[in-house]
């Protein structure tokens, strides 16, 4: 299976990762299984997946023990791309993002000691906070770098003037935020910048909470998070599933699925190196791993953005 090297840091992964927040987020997801998840982690590798994207704030821990405890029982470990994220913590129930240099040298120690490993390939500041310049909190991983605790820099939910200031002094190897085909803000300024600057962009959310998936109908209703989602609701929503079928019609003529011929398009654009979909079952995994199959056109690439334009 191909590997592409994520921007300018020397990682090469399968493009299409994994994101872990149903491995061990029982604060996302209450009803998951730890060894279910230990061993999703497990058999997506067997699969052909060596990127896993995983936080603190998944558990908040539990996701990084789990994926340490999996790892520790595979003999491939520097095969496998870690990526991580910190700069925050819990004060009862409530999160609160610290970015001090200290505090995020913390944060990869810990991180080290749950993943069970010597170097985390990627950490990510989750999100930014005002109180600690931007600079000097990317400048506390570079220092990390520098004594091989973490191989690339990544910033996380940055705007654009946060990602500026983190990048003064080039420091950033990687961005991640919120892109797909419903919320395409991220073309205004972040992935222009990140083009630029080869920083390499990564991607959350990329169904869209299922609806680029092509799983819902005009039946589908929510009960919980999605319900308050506006692309989901009302008309927006009647609107979004039409779409949706256009991308089935052409999905159905590569005889692939909608999820896999969205997974090819982000792949297709300049910054975007690999996506990181989450995933429940080792089933979901494997259907990821078909978009490797689909070849898209010049042509197709532009349909598919002008139906979501």
């Amino acid at each position: 299976m191909k590997q592409v090297q994520i921007g300018q840091t020397g990682l090469y992964v399968n493009p299409i990762g994994m994101g872990t927040n149903a491995v061990g987020g029982h604060n996302l997801y209450p009803k998951t299984d730890d060894e279910e998840g230990r061993e999703l982690v497990k058999s997506s590798i067997d699969a052909g997946v060596n990127f896993l994207d995983t936080a603190y704030l998944y558990g908040p821990g539990r996701s990084e023990e789990l994926i340490g405890e999996a790892l520790k029982d595979m003999s491939n470990r520097e095969d496998i791309v870690l990526a991580t994220k910190g700069g925050v913590r819990f004060a009862g129930e409530d999160m609160e993002v610290n970015n001090t240099p200290s505090f995020l040298k913390q944060n990869v120690e810990e991180s080290l000691k749950r993943l069970q490993t010597d170097y985390i390939d990627l950490f990510y500041i989750h999100y930014p906070n005002q109180d600690t310049p931007k600079f000097e909190a990317v400048g506390a991983l570079k220092e990390l770098k520098d004594e091989g605790k973490i191989r690339a820099i990544g910033v996380s939910n940055f705007s654009i003037e946060d990602l500026k200031e983190a990048n003064q002094d080039g420091y950033v190897d990687v961005y991640q935020g919120e892109y797909n085909l419903i919320n395409r803000t991220a073309e205004k300024e972040l992935l222009p910048f990140t083009e630029k600057h080869k920083i390499s962009f990564v991607p959350y959310f990329p169904f869209a909470s299922g609806l680029l998936a092509g799983k819902y109908t005009k039946e589908t209703t929510f009960q919980d998070f999605r319900a308050d989602m506006p692309h989901l609701q009302g008309d927006a929503f009647k609107r979004n599933l039409k779409k949706v079928e256009e991308l089935r019609q052409m999905a159905n003529t590569k005889n692939k699925e909608v999820s896999q011929l969205v997974l090819a398009w982000y792949l297709s654009l300049p910054s975007i190196d690999t996506v990181i979909p989450g995933a429940k079952r080792l089933e979901q995994v494997k259907n990821n791993l078909k978009a490797h199959e689909v070849e898209l056109t010049k042509e197709e690439v532009e349909k598919i953005n002008q139906i979501f334009s």
